[in-house]
């Protein structure tokens, strides 16, 4: 796309973001894999020790962000998207392990947390994922509305 702005002159806008998380999200991801299981009594697979961190960015946050850039971006340039919300993996798995025992019984009674296993990461598997939105913010104004642990 870069390359299109500078050779040809296209009116190009580029965004990057952090992982995001919400409604109808793909089953398999972080979130909705852990809530899915907790509910079904299943175990709560976490990659490695847990420790990985990732930023968190709300779907919605996502979609205010590329309208921002949409209508105020300078062409041919490129905005970072993130949550402002960096969480450690296994914080995570334990937040809706936490909140799924607020809201409902689990299936033995038990804890969610004690479903949580350990397994073999990923070769090549980044510790931290971050992302550096001040440049949306500054230029256009925009921020994260929701952060992860005041969606709940």
């Amino acid at each position: 796309m870069r390359s299109y702005h500078h050779t040809y002159g296209l009116s190009t806008l580029i965004t990057n973001c952090s992982n995001n998380y919400g409604p109808r999200q793909f089953p398999e991801k972080l979130i909705p894999l852990v809530f899915i299981n907790a509910l079904a009594g299943k175990l709560l697979p976490v990659y490695g020790d847990g420790q990985n961190i990732r930023d968190w960015l709300y779907v919605a946050d996502h979609c205010t962000a590329i309208a921002a850039v949409f209508e105020r971006g300078t062409p041919g340039q490129t905005y970072n998207v993130g949550g402002k919300c960096e969480k450690v993996n296994l914080d995570i798995v334990k937040m809706v392990c936490g909140s799924l025992d607020e809201i409902c019984s689990s299936v033995d009674g038990d804890p969610r947390e004690g479903l949580i296993t350990f397994v073999k990461d990923r070769p090549g598997h980044d510790f931290r994922y971050a992302i550096n939105c001040d440049k949306i913010e500054s230029e256009l104004g925009w921020t994260p509305l929701r952060h992860l642990i005041r969606a709940w």
